[in-house]
């Protein structure tokens, strides 16, 4: 005797294996954008950084220069 599975068991089993599939592919997306954004909080936290530095100098050097022609 054969085990038959009937058209409902199969159309289930369809849609639970494409429901586990996209549930899959949003997860890895949704960890790559994750990343990226990250990443890019990152870059401009350093670029902040960078500019808070340059002012620091600048503001340094107008001073010095000041003094020096003062």
């Amino acid at each position: 005797m054969t085990d038959r599975i009937s058209k409902a068991e199969i159309t289930k089993d369809a849609v639970q294996s494409t429901a586990e599939a996209t549930v899959h592919t949003v997860g890895e997306v949704t960890k790559i954008v994750a990343t990226a954004v990250k990443d890019v909080v990152g870059a401009l936290g350093g670029l902040a950084t960078e500019v808070f530095e340059i002012r620091d100098a600048a503001r340094k050097a107008a001073t010095d220069h000041d003094e020096a022609a003062g």
